[in-house]
């Protein structure tokens, strides 16, 4: 099982038909249930389109995982006269002892693509530098 704070929540809205059609392999035993008929179509598109993701991952610079930014980071910077760009597929976050203005000094673009974590005054205060 993945672990609770690397796996996000969603939503899908699928057609009556798709999901009777899911529905009839579950029962006959091709899938444990719905939720793994859906990883593992998602799994087989990813594999499918890999060389494409690694290739977007490298030209625009992005982290690959998990990237977090905490307090002392920030601090470091701010002293130094240093800003940084979050930029990640996968897990972005900026801890919850951050402020708003220590953000708003040290962070000059936040582009995640996956989940982005934040406290809200942090996300609302960056709001006008994220993709």
């Amino acid at each position: 099982m993945a672990e609770p704070e690397k796996t996000e929540k969603i939503t899908v809205n699928i057609g009556l038909v798709d999901l009777g059609e899911i529905d009839l392999l579950v029962g006959e035993g091709f899938y444990a249930n719905r939720t793994d008929f859906i990883r593992t179509a998602i799994r087989r598109q990813l594999e499918s389109r890999s060389e494409a993701v690694k290739e977007t991952v490298e030209r625009r610079t992005l982290a690959l995982g998990t990237v977090r930014l905490d307090r002392a980071q920030l601090e470091t910077l701010h002293r130094q006269g240093r800003t940084v760009q979050l930029r990640v597929l996968g897990l972005g976050v900026i801890d919850d002892d951050v402020t708003p203005e220590l953000a708003l000094a040290t962070i000059e673009s936040v582009e995640v693509l996956g989940a982005f974590r934040a406290s809200r005054a942090v996300k609302a205060a960056l709001a006008d530098r994220t993709r």
